[in-house]
């Protein structure tokens, strides 16, 4: 971080895993948040969240002078900020609910960017009365500790838009690296097929779960490997996501493995449950 902040606040709607994740990024680097959702108890989770984050923050990257986060239900609070950054779950027709209300609050110059896992940025631009605004911001979680998020770039978007996302990002410490829009951009276009494969073939007996992390940070030198990071990212998300790329590119390669879509019906989602491909504790995982 460093200089003045770009933008007075910034507005995170969606209080999940991951918009508490960019919550918590943003009010590390010193620019004020409001946190926004609907629901009083995502409310209640994030907070907790964001004070288990910062601890984790502190010991791997030392403490902070952080600004303050307002946690809100209501969406008019929004109003006052420059940049806001929408994190709902990966379902299209509630994301353009979500676009559609925010017009109502925002006021025309606010940047609006779009953090999702393979959702078309296009698509969500063009139920706006604003599409110019909309970019893609795509974090990874946890937000306050990987300094990359991949930037999607639309055709319609206004450069302003595309270059006040970037200053906020700087001043938070992130590179940027700016992609043409297309359903799944890269990460999650490459991710997602990693994971599937990795999933069907643990289901199968070929290797278990900490085989193949194994293999791919022993061999390709991964940080974590295709399912501790399904773990990590939510089971839940892995499913929808591929299920927006299979809508967009074909179900050949994008079919949830079956096994996949077991754990969700069972709410094994991972480290947010307690259970994935690996099971997890207040102590760490297990």
């Amino acid at each position: 971080m460093s200089g003045s902040s770009p933008v007075d606040a910034v507005g995170v709607v969606g209080a999940g895993v991951i918009g508490s994740s960019v919550a918590h990024a943003v009010a590390r680097s010193g620019i004020p948040v409001v946190l926004h959702d609907i629901s009083a108890d995502a409310l209640t989770r994030a907070r907790r969240a964001i004070e288990d984050g910062e601890r984790l923050a502190r010991l791997r990257r030392g403490p902070a002078d952080s600004a303050p986060v307002r946690f809100t239900e209501e969406p008019t609070d929004l109003k006052d900020c420059g940049l806001v950054v929408e994190n709902v779950t990966e379902d299209i027709a509630l994301k353009e609910a979500v676009h559609r209300s925010l017009d109502e609050v925002l006021a025309p110059d606010c940047v609006v960017a779009v953090n999702t896992s393979a959702v078309p940025i296009t698509r969500l631009a063009l139920v706006t009365n604003h599409p110019a605004r909309l970019v893609g911001a795509h974090f990874m979680n946890p937000v306050a500790l990987i300094d990359t998020v991949e930037v999607v770039r639309t055709d319609i978007v206004d450069q302003r838009a595309l270059d006040q996302l970037e200053a906020v990002l700087r001043h938070m410490g992130k590179r940027s690296v700016v992609v043409r829009d297309e359903a799944g951009f890269v990460i999650n276009r490459c991710l997602m097929m990693f994971v599937n494969e990795a999933a069907a073939l643990s289901a199968a007996g070929v290797a278990g779960p900490a085989e193949v992390d194994r293999l791919f940070s022993g061999c390709l030198g991964h940080r974590s490997g295709p399912l501790r990071t399904a773990d990590l990212i939510g089971v839940d998300t892995i499913v929808r996501t591929l299920d927006v790329l299979a809508e967009h590119h074909g179900p050949e390669r994008f079919t949830p493995a079956p096994v996949l879509r077991q754990m969700l019906d069972a709410g094994h989602l991972g480290r947010k449950s307690g259970r994935g491909f690996y099971t997890y504790s207040v102590e760490g995982e297990q």
